[in-house]
């Protein structure tokens, strides 16, 4: 039996909630464990100022935190699930994920809404995923990219430097923020980011007193989802650029995917969705993937190299 257990996260204020989420999860179906946080800074903390594409994309939030768990540093990892890398370093494995949060995009602003905003209103945002696709449904809008954690990018909005922002709204509940959220972006307008919503929860392969302490931890339904949108990620290339989203849900016993691909800009969007059994999850997210692909992925795809294209 596990008597204690250190838990590797990055020492941000959304970080460390998650953490805590899930120690206090770890201690409720584990009375005598000992949790502790330990807090790793990562190379994405580092690079906070730059962009996370030109340094070396999302993965630059686990790097150091994998390495840590892996050296037994620390005995599991908390990740967002949309930060973590498609390839999971070798001795390393996906112990767990929780139940999963709200998937969808948050647009705050003191607007009513997408519709309400003025024209050419500012909108800031981080991700070629949202501008893109605000792109398509708002063509007026001035879409910029916007830097600094939640409470930052709500100050400039307070500040009227943006007419709005939009954020996962995940995020924003997790850190007790629901409230700035004005209108959560239907599917039909804007697709979150793959995994977005959910934890990763990471552990050493071979330590089973640990593996069984998180396994009360694991959500089917929510495993079943990431499943589905990474297998459709890795499919397109695994680490590309270019701005893809991704939704999956279980609806009447049915697995249902739904996702994109555009370009930088937003001039270019395909979007294709598809069912499929619970069951094999990967096998649907690989159905869409490919469908994306015959439809004019590829070549979107081909554009934004340095990618491997299937």
């Amino acid at each position: 039996m596990v008597k204690d257990i250190r838990i590797g996260t990055r020492g941000s204020t959304l970080a460390l909630v998650q953490a805590n989420w899930v120690a206090e999860r770890i201690r409720l179906h584990n009375a005598n464990v000992d949790v502790e946080i330990e807090i790793i800074k990562t190379s994405g903390d580092k690079l906070a100022a730059d962009s996370l594409v030109s340094a070396g994309g999302k993965g630059l939030f686990v790097k150091e935190i994998e390495t840590a768990l892996l050296e037994s540093k620390v005995d599991i990892a908390v990740h967002s699930m949309k930060d973590l890398p498609m390839e999971i370093p070798e001795g390393l494995c996906m112990a767990a994920i929780p139940e999963r949060a709200e998937q969808r995009d948050a647009l705050v602003t003191p607007y009513l809404g997408l519709a309400e905003l003025p024209g050419a209103a500012t909108v800031g945002s981080g991700s070629p995923r949202r501008r893109a696709q605000l792109k398509r449904a708002r063509p007026d809008l001035r879409l910029v990219d916007i830097r600094g954690n939640v409470d930052t990018r709500l100050k400039k909005l307070d500040w009227g430097e943006y007419d709005a922002v939009v954020l996962a709204c995940a995020g924003l509940e997790r850190l007790g923020l629901g409230a700035r959220i004005r209108q959560k972006l239907p599917f039909d307008i804007c697709l979150p980011a793959v995994g977005q919503g959910a934890l990763a929860i990471e552990a050493r392969c071979d330590d089973k007193p640990t593996l069984a302490a998180l396994k009360p931890l694991d959500d089917p339904a929510a495993s079943v989802s990431v499943r589905a949108e990474r297998a459709l990620l890795s499919a397109l290339g695994g680490g590309c650029l270019a701005p893809i989203g991704a939704v999956a849900v279980i609806e009447e016993g049915k697995l249902r995917l739904i996702a994109m691909v555009a370009d930088a800009d937003g001039g270019r969007i395909v979007r294709r969705q598809g069912e499929g059994s619970p069951d094999k999850p990967e096998k649907l997210g690989e159905a869409v993937a490919a469908a994306l692909l015959d439809a004019g992925a590829r070549e979107i795809l081909q554009d934004m190299r340095p990618i491997s294209v299937p």
